[in-house]
């Protein structure tokens, strides 16, 4: 559809473009309107003085917000990982060791079946909100395999991250080296001009840290933004690093000295946590209210993946985030829109003001408080994605 959209009656818009203190982080307004046109915000302001459109939308006193951006998935894979889920929920601690089940499973599949995966999985965080939306390889693990991966990616999404390095695969279990070197070589060649990122899962028992440096730096030579899995399983180097190689986002960030929480908070890199991880996990959630104290910038995303977190909702992350990681709704809320697109360098997404994309949720409730308050409840009522809305 062509021309102008009005969305009048708006009871409470979070904007995220803040005029002054007293608009709080999330730039409130009340009883607003915003016009789009042409897939962007091209005025909003009070509903009294909102101007004609061709076509209207009546929030009807609802609240509204941007689109959520989810800055942290994992979605082109094949098979479900629903039995170790349930080892799990038995007392089974969380290694990381299964990703190689998956990657058995993504090199057997073939492009249709890992095509449909990545399109359910993309229809379904669309219906609960994320207009904007970051997906990884990570479960091929050959040049083939990989590229393929950010192929299929790129047909859902423009955020697409390059991430040969997720565990080393069982061909190479003895000669992590020699991998290290395909990475860097001919699989980062084939997978750059596929990809906008590229990631390291820098743990025990994937990647060290000079491993993963080597690998980030040849992806910065290639042309590559850095991102970077650091920090979930135990203390560790990959925040230090992250900050070192200016990296857009440190994801993860569960086990953070003093000193790497210093780093982030005086750096631009966002720390990213994703408590579907630890809900998933029954591990110990990360500690947002000492990031935030500090003055770090924090992201909230899913992490959906089929063994850590088969999870796309971010309504469930912001629920999390404030019940288990001590964030307050206004604190989550913002993480899962605007610091979601900090952590992908945008500033045209995860937030409404002229001139940005219009990504817009309604909601089914008077207040974004709702989003924590009424967990697991299905409040997003309608979306605009590019200014377009979607069906429900």
């Amino acid at each position: 559809m062509s021309g102008s959209l009005l969305v009048d009656n708006i009871g409470e818009l979070v904007t995220n473009a803040r005029r002054g203190e007293a608009d709080g982080p999330l730039g409130l307004r009340r009883n607003a309107a915003l016009l789009v046109e042409a897939g962007r915000v091209a005025w909003l302001g009070p509903a009294r003085y909102a101007p004609a459109a061709d076509r209207r939308i009546d929030a009807g006193g609802a609240a509204a917000l941007p689109g959520f951006v989810d800055s942290h998935a994992h979605l082109v894979f094949a098979g479900d990982r629903a039995t170790e889920f349930a080892a799990r929920m038995s007392g089974q601690p969380y290694t990381g060791g299964g990703i190689r089940t998956t990657v058995a499973a993504t090199r057997a599949a073939d492009d249709d079946t890992l095509r449909s995966t990545v399109r359910r999985l993309r229809a379904e965080a669309l219906r609960q909100g994320s207009t904007t939306m970051e997906t990884k390889s990570g479960y091929g693990l050959t040049v083939a395999d990989e590229v393929r991966s950010l192929r299929i990616a790129g047909e859902a999404t423009d955020e697409t991250t390059f991430l040969g390095a997720h565990v080393v695969p069982p061909e190479y279990a003895d000669r992590p080296d020699d991998y290290v070197g395909l990475v860097c070589g001919p699989m980062l060649r084939a997978a750059a001009p596929h990809a906008k990122w590229i990631d390291v899962f820098c743990e025990r028992g994937a990647f060290d840290v000079d491993h993963a440096r080597a690998i980030l730096t040849c992806g910065q030579a290639a042309g590559l933004g850095v991102r970077l899995h650091a920090n979930q399983l135990g203390p560790g180097p990959g925040v230090q690093l992250g900050v070192e190689l200016d990296a857009a986002s440190v994801d993860h960030c569960t086990h953070l000295s003093d000193a790497d929480v210093e780093a982030l908070a005086g750096s631009d890199t966002v720390a990213t946590l994703l408590p579907g991880a630890e809900f998933s996990t029954r591990s110990p959630y990360p500690d947002a209210r000492r990031l935030l104290d500090a003055g770090a910038t924090v992201a909230l995303a899913t992490d959906c993946n089929p063994g850590s977190s088969y999870t796309s909702s971010m309504p469930f992350c912001v629920a999390l985030a404030v019940r288990e990681m001590r964030m307050t709704p206004a604190e989550a809320v913002w993480a899962a829109t605007a610091g979601g697109a900090r952590a992908l360098r945008r500033d045209d997404v995860g937030v409404l003001r002229v001139g940005a994309r219009a990504d817009l949720l309604i909601l089914d409730a008077p207040s974004h408080l709702h989003l924590a308050y009424r967990p697991g409840v299905p409040l997003i009522r309608q979306i605009l994605h590019n200014g377009v809305p979607q069906c429900q």
